[in-house]
C-alpha cells in the first residue's frame, strides 16, 4: 500500500546552488503479476514539468547500506544508491531506485561468493528484468513522466539484469513498448549461458562500464560478450578503466583512496549524463 503523501515524501537539502531533491516512497506490481515491489522515487523538487526517467537495479548486496541494522527505508538505501538518485534527479530525471530483492524477502541481499546458493527468486536473467518492466510500467502510469523516455541502469548483479532486460528476445515489439536505452556497470556477462550460441542482441542502445581490476566479475567475458554483439551491428558498447575495481563507483573513502577508481567514477558519471541526455533528452 502506498504510504500517505506526507510521510512518503522526504525532501533532501542541497547546497544553494544545487537542485534540491525529493525522495518519494512508491510500490509497484511486478510484470510476474503477484509480487509487490517497493521502490524510491528521486525527483528534482519543484520540476517546472514531465520528467525522463531511469529505473536503477542494485548488485547482489541489496539496496540498502550494511549498515541498516533491519531498518529497510529511503534513509538506509546504500552510499552509492543514494549518490546516483540525487545526481540524475539534480539533472532533471525521474530515478526510481527499485528494491527487488526485498519484495521476495531478501532486503538485506547477499554476500560475495554466494552466487550458486541463492534462489530462484533473485535469478537476475529470468526474474529480476520482470521487476524491472514492473518499474516502466509504473514511471508510465505517472503524470509527472515522459512515458516514451525512460531508461535503465543497473550494478552488478543488477547490470546483468539490465543486459537480460535490454535482449530483444521477449513478445512484442520492444522497441516501442521497453526502455530506450540500457546501462550496466560492472555487470557478470555469463548470464546463465542464455546468450552464448545466438550472441546478445539488445533491442535498444546498451552501454558497459567496467574496471579491469574487478574482483567478482569476469572483464574478460563482458569484454567478449560486447564485441561479438557489436560485430553482429548491434549498438552496444564498452569502455574499460584500467585498475579500477567492482564498485568502482561507491562513494565511500575505501573505493574512492583507489585512485583508479575516483577516475573511472568521474568519468563513468560524465559519460552515463551525455548518454542518457543524447537518449532521453532529444
Amino acid at each position: 500500500m502506498r504510504l500517505p503523501l506526507a510521510a512518503a515524501i522526504v525532501v533532501i537539502a542541497a547546497p544553494a546552488a544545487a537542485q534540491e531533491v525529493k525522495v518519494e516512497d512508491v510500490t509497484f506490481l511486478s510484470r510476474d503479476g503477484k509480487t509487490q515491489v517497493k521502490g524510491y522515487l528521486f525527483e528534482p523538487a519543484n520540476a517546472p514539468g514531465k520528467l525522463p526517467a531511469v529505473v536503477m537495479l542494485h548488485g547482489r548486496g541489496g539496496a540498502y547500506s550494511s549498515l541498516a541494522k533491519g531498518k529497510y527505508d529511503a534513509t538506509t538505501l546504500s552510499s552509492r544508491h543514494k549518490a546516483w538518485g540525487e545526481l540524475l534527479a539534480r539533472n532533471g530525471y525521474a530515478a526510481l531506485m527499485v528494491d527487488d530483492f526485498g519484495a521476495v524477502g531478501y532486503p538485506a541481499g547477499f554476500a560475495a561468493g554466494t552466487y550458486q546458493d541463492r534462489p530462484n527468486a533473485v535469478d537476475e536473467v529470468e526474474f529480476r528484468p520482470l521487476h524491472a518492466y514492473g518499474a516502466l510500467r509504473f514511471l508510465q502510469s505517472r503524470p509527472d513522466v515522459i512515458v516514451n523516455r525512460i531508461a535503465l541502469l543497473g550494478w552488478s548483479n543488477g547490470a546483468s539484469a539490465t543486459l537480460a532486460a535490454m535482449a530483444d528476445d521477449k513478445p512484442g515489439d520492444m522497441r516501442k513498448i521497453g526502455f530506450v536505452a540500457g546501462v550496466a556497470l560492472y555487470p557478470g556477462c555469463g548470464l546463465k549461458k542464455r546468450f552464448e550460441k545466438d550472441g546478445y542482441k539488445p533491442y535498444h542502445p546498451v552501454r558497459v562500464f567496467m574496471g579491469t581490476a574487478d574482483e567478482e566479475v569476469s572483464p574478460k567475458l563482458c569484454q567478449t560478450l560486447v564485441e561479438r554483439s557489436k560485430a553482429a551491428g548491434n549498438d552496444i558498447d564498452l569502455r574499460m578503466f584500467e585498475g579500477a575495481t567492482h564498485s568502482y563507483d561507491t562513494p565511500t573513502k575505501s573505493r574512492q583512496s583507489v585512485e583508479a577508481n575516483a577516475a573511472a567514477k568521474a568519468a563513468t558519471e560524465a559519460d552515463i549524463l551525455a548518454f542518457l541526455a543524447a537518449k532521453l533528452k532529444p
